[in-house]
């Protein structure tokens, strides 16, 4: 039996990977106890955590206390975050240190705690759900993009540090996707209806995700509209600036 550890447990893209892993020990890492436990109480293989995943204290105690009870995590989806769509002149300290905590420092710190063991016992995947706001920036979203393209940045480094090792390292790099995530992102919605036809459905984002589980697979990029734009933006920095700017500012 696999043993899979997921933050970020209580939202919509971990509640479809779970639906999708009915055979495997499941360590959810969430805020909410409560939340946790609406959702999950009646998963008989879930053990359900509450914890500040910015803590790293309370982290490396949850880390260690896990491999002394089940002895390996063969799999570690970083899948918390959260993002705030302003100009970047409204954006304040606190804003900037809160997200780089949560979207950034804390899927650095589970890779590194997590990944040392891997790279001991020479196995385990580490997939990192990242954004494509980490491949391509558009206007308002300076802080989240920092974030994100911070976070495949470690992931690309950690990948070529860990292959030796037989230990894989996927990013998945999704468009936006109908969950909660704009709930806090983009209040009013109008972000949200602007992209109306890029969303993403969290049911078949989590089966791609879940379908690269063991797989030597380093990115998985989606919708594919969004794919061929971050190629696009990759040869044609100039003119993508122009047609982000323009044409596909959304925000």
């Amino acid at each position: 039996m696999r043993t899979v550890l997921i933050t970020g447990a209580s939202g919509g893209l971990a509640q479809e990977m779970v639906k999708l892993l009915p055979d495997d020990q499941l360590i959810l890492l969430g805020r909410n106890k409560e939340k946790l436990a609406q959702l999950y109480g009646n998963h008989l293989q879930a053990e359900l955590v509450e914890i500040d995943i910015t803590d790293v204290q309370a982290i490396e105690e949850l880390v260690a206390e896990l491999y002394q009870r089940y002895g390996k995590i063969d799999v570690l989806i970083n899948n918390a975050g959260y993002g705030i769509f302003e100009d970047f002149d409204k954006i304040s300290n606190q804003n900037i240190h809160q997200m780089f905590e949560v979207n950034t420092f804390a899927l650095m710190n589970l890779s590194r705690l997590v990944g040392t063991r891997m790279k001991e016992i020479r196995k385990g995947h580490i997939i990192n759900i990242v954004s494509m706001a980490g491949l391509i920036a558009t206007g308002k979203s300076s802080l989240y993009s920092a974030t994100k393209f911070a976070a495949i940045g470690f992931s690309n480094a950690l990948r070529l540090e860990l292959m030796p090792y037989g230990v894989y390292v996927t990013t998945v790099n999704p468009g936006p996707i109908r969950t909660g995530f704009f709930d806090q992102a983009d209040p009013d919605g109008t972000y949200l209806k602007s992209v109306d036809r890029f969303l993403l459905e969290p049911d078949a984002v989590a089966k791609k995700i879940v379908k690269t589980i063991g797989k030597n697979k380093r990115e998985l990029n989606l919708p594919a509209l969004l794919h061929l734009a971050h190629k696009f933006y990759t040869l044609f920095p100039k003119l993508a600036d122009k047609l982000a700017g323009e044409t596909f500012n959304y925000k």
